[in-house]
């Protein structure tokens, strides 16, 4: 098993994340010996959803997207849900956050609706990128290079499509950080 024991993942999510977006790749990177912060845009606890409509578990944040460096942090986890990541690629720190982990060409894994967020960054153009279906024609819009694979990871950037692809999206991340 791979030792991650040192490093720190930050998590970007808020309310409607896709819970199992998000507790999956937690557990996995914790069991692998990983920190994972948790930052909210306004740091208030948010609910978890599964496909958009039921309502899961409930969330805390450890702090403020605006209060997160990226150079505290090995790598950046990006869960869908439409809400979640619909209100992710509006909050400009967030879309800072991206940017700067991918200039230090640290690990960032966006999955499902997460690539919203790579659009509205600025890093999609040129990216082989995946998502989930409703997102491919703003992906191809943004100039990159779509495809339907459950991982796909170009560079520093890891992207999945859904929640099936979850176990290639963990093993991917923890390869990465590695």
């Amino acid at each position: 098993m791979t030792d991650l024991t040192g490093k720190k993942v930050l998590a970007l999510a808020s309310q409607g994340v896709e819970q199992i977006e998000f507790t999956s790749p937690r557990e996995a990177l914790e069991k692998a010996g990983a920190e994972v912060t948790l930052a909210s845009p306004d740091g208030k606890e948010f609910q978890g959803m599964e496909s958009d409509w039921e309502k899961k578990d409930f969330f805390t944040p450890d702090l403020k997207v605006a209060e997160a460096k990226a150079d505290d942090y090995d790598a950046l986890l990006l869960p869908g849900g439409t809400l979640n990541a619909d209100a992710m690629r509006l909050d400009e720190d967030a879309r800072a956050l991206v940017r700067e982990f991918l200039a230090a060409e640290k690990p960032v894994a966006a999955i499902c609706h997460a690539p919203w967020l790579l659009i509205d960054a600025g890093v999609a153009e040129g990216r082989k990128l995946t998502s989930f279906t409703s997102v491919v024609p703003d992906l191809k819009n943004a100039g990159a290079n779509w495809v339907d694979e459950e991982v796909v990871v170009d560079g520093s950037l890891i992207t999945s499509r859904n929640p099936n692809d979850l176990e290639a999206f963990n093993a991917a991340i923890i390869e990465k950080l590695a």
